[in-house]
């Protein structure tokens, strides 16, 4: 079996977190974390590679590095953007699927890819702590797992299990687990 918790960044001010969003990372790491973990990881941007080393500090593991997973990233912010504004605010994917159905079809696909190479880069029994964004990790989990999860607020984590080489969505400690 093997774990990745995928949680999306705290309270931020463009792309640094916000003194609440620090702290609202401390917190996380105080209450809600499982080491301990294989890997550690960052879509790439400031706000959740921030974060994430708030995190693996919060586990005691700053002797593992993290790393960098700009495929969890998506390449068209904007369009997201636009679907989540037509879809509601508070939208799931599927809400946002039906209001522009290629863009979630492809990304999740290339997101839940992405997912899956973290789930084969780790160890059997190991688990991975990722930092991403939303809809982008919703859209990742929709596209390995095939269920709807979210939408997720900020600091809210979603936590994917493969076993036997079967993905589900299981639960996470703490009050704001998936």
């Amino acid at each position: 079996m093997r774990c990745v918790e995928l949680f999306r960044h705290t309270d931020n001010d463009g792309d640094a977190l916000t003194g609440q969003g620090i702290a609202a990372a401390e917190e996380i790491g105080r209450d809600r974390l499982s080491p301990p973990y294989a890997f550690f990881g960052s879509t790439g941007e400031h706000r959740a590679t921030e974060m994430v080393r708030i995190l693996r500090r919060a586990a005691g593991q700053e002797d593992v590095s993290v790393t960098e997973v700009p495929a969890l990233r998506s390449s068209v912010e904007e369009r997201w953007r636009a679907a989540a504004t037509a879809a509601g605010k508070g939208a799931t994917v599927e809400a946002m699927r039906d209001v522009d159905p290629d863009l979630v079809q492809q990304e999740s696909s290339l997101l839940g890819s992405a997912l899956r190479a973290v789930f084969d880069e780790l160890p059997d029994g190991g688990r991975a702590l990722i930092v991403g964004h939303s809809p982008t990790n919703e859209a990742a989990v929709l596209g390995l797992v095939a269920v709807v999860v979210g939408p997720l607020g900020k600091g809210d984590a979603v936590l994917v299990v493969e076993d036997q080489g079967r993905f589900h969505v299981g639960e996470l400690p703490g009050p704001a687990g998936a």
